[in-house]
């Protein structure tokens, strides 16, 4: 949405024209029983038909986010709005400017697809030829016609997920929010799925928030970041502008064996001068270098020296994994492994 401003003063003043947020999140808390605090004051704003994920591992406040902008949830403090419009005063008008994909499925199993997106349309008062016309488009684009009478149960998960986000879409909402709309498909089908929200956003003009805890997809998909961690987001802005903010390669170590953080250390002294943001997690050693070509074999023969011996080791250009790192002080992939275990 646009918001035009006529200046007051003479015939022929210049008229400022500043677009609205499509979505924004000022100071969002939110408390749980037993006094769990999954957000801690979240804010930021995304821009009418950009891509804007939210990125970081299971419990970091990601669903809860959507929860509350999608008017599920009331946050304890704090407000958002949808195209300006409150999502706590105005729930029922936000709900019809947005489209909805959850993590779990929203699809019927047992009707057929064409039956699942009628019902959904219905569900927003469309009828008649207007909501055949929108079924028909949606399948068609979705490449779903040759299956729309077609039980659910009996499509493939990809295809299930296409009809999810169809669903989202058959009222023609102004955002579409996405939680995790890819976990569990297999790779042919994630990149269909990318394929489809860059051509919404690309080509409709549509404001998606995607949700994720894939990194690349993030990447790939998304014209602004936030990394959030621990219901506070420590970081946003364009991938590659978070990756350009660290200088030089990214080097990693896979140890051959687990050994105490300080023994490691006490080898990489030598080179104090030479390694950055070093991290040392169980067998794996993470540091940041000006050249990771040059730097590489001092850091092996440093930890030969020491009897240390390593089983791997790669040199990498920046990544938002490198970035996650940076701002919360350990790799995303031993964060993920963690939520897993519990």
């Amino acid at each position: 949405m646009y918001v035009t401003i006529q200046p007051a003063g003479a015939p022929g003043a210049t008229t400022t024209t500043i677009a609205r947020p499509a979505v924004e999140a000022v100071g969002l808390v939110k408390t749980y029983p037993g006094k769990v605090q999954a957000l801690k004051g979240v804010s930021f704003s995304v821009s009418p038909g950009a891509v804007f994920a939210l990125l970081g591992p299971n419990g970091a406040g990601k669903s809860t986010i959507v929860k509350i902008l999608t008017t599920l949830s009331r946050p304890n403090a704090g407000h958002a709005s949808i195209v300006g419009h409150d999502v706590v005063r105005e729930p029922e008008r936000v709900r019809r400017l947005i489209g909805v994909v959850g993590q779990k499925s929203a699809v019927d199993l047992e009707a057929t697809t064409a039956e699942n997106l009628t019902l959904q349309g219905q569900l927003y008062g469309l009828s008649g030829g207007e909501l055949r016309r929108r079924v028909s488009g949606l399948l068609e684009r979705f490449d779903l016609t040759p299956a729309r009478k077609r039980i659910a149960r009996t499509l493939s998960g990809g295809m299930q997920r296409k009809l999810d986000v169809a669903m989202g879409l058959i009222h023609q909402p102004q955002a579409l929010f996405l939680d995790e709309p890819t976990t569990g498909l297999d790779p042919e089908a994630r990149a269909e799925m990318w394929r489809e929200i860059a051509r919404l956003a690309g080509e409709d003009g549509l404001t998606v928030l995607l949700t994720t805890h894939y990194l690349e997809e993030a990447d790939h998909l998304a014209q602004q970041v936030a990394i959030i961690d621990h219901g506070q987001i420590v970081v946003e802005g364009t991938p590659e502008g978070l990756k350009a903010e660290l200088r030089g390669d990214a080097i990693q170590v896979e140890l051959a064996d687990a050994l105490p953080e300080a023994e490691i250390r006490a080898a990489l002294s030598v080179l104090d001068n030479e390694l950055r943001e070093v991290v040392i997690d169980g067998r794996s050693l993470r540091a940041r270098v000006d050249s990771g070509a040059s730097a590489l074999p001092g850091v092996l023969a440093a930890l030969d020296a020491a009897s240390i011996r390593a089983a791997t080791a790669t040199v990498a250009r920046p990544s938002l994994d490198d970035v996650y790192l940076r701002y919360t002080g350990r790799a995303y992939a031993e964060t993920e492994d963690k939520e897993q275990i519990r």
